[in-house]
């Protein structure tokens, strides 16, 4: 009897010990996000990022962003390994391109407006 309340014990802590670890994964990858403002006349299509203005990433941002609204977007885990500092531009609806600009994307609360 007393191995069975020992057992249920130890599941217990264990299963403690995972719920927090799940908390710990959303939070860590919380961290890594920011908005994006459209203050253009054109629907944004796609917003690219690169360490180098050579090789370009995207975030997927379904069917663009309106003109006057505002998203938040969140990195990918497989990016934590990158430089905090990226090149981000948008791309319109008419296929035109904002200018690169250099932001530090593990700042607190980064908002971004095109």
């Amino acid at each position: 009897m007393f191995f069975n309340g020992v057992r249920t014990s130890l599941v217990a802590i264990s299963f403690s010990f995972m719920c927090s670890g799940l908390n710990f994964t959303a939070a860590h990858a919380e961290e890594y996000s920011f908005k994006v403002t459209n203050s253009t006349n054109t629907t944004i299509t796609k917003i690219l990022v690169s360490e180098n203005k050579r090789k370009w990433g995207y975030f997927d941002i379904g069917r663009g962003i309106k003109p006057g609204a505002t998203t938040k977007l969140v990195w990918d885990q497989s990016t934590n390994s990158e430089n905090c500092t990226q090149w981000v531009k948008a791309v319109f609806a008419d296929d035109s391109e904002a200018e690169p600009t250099k932001f530090d994307f593990c700042e607190s609360g980064l908002e971004i407006e095109f």
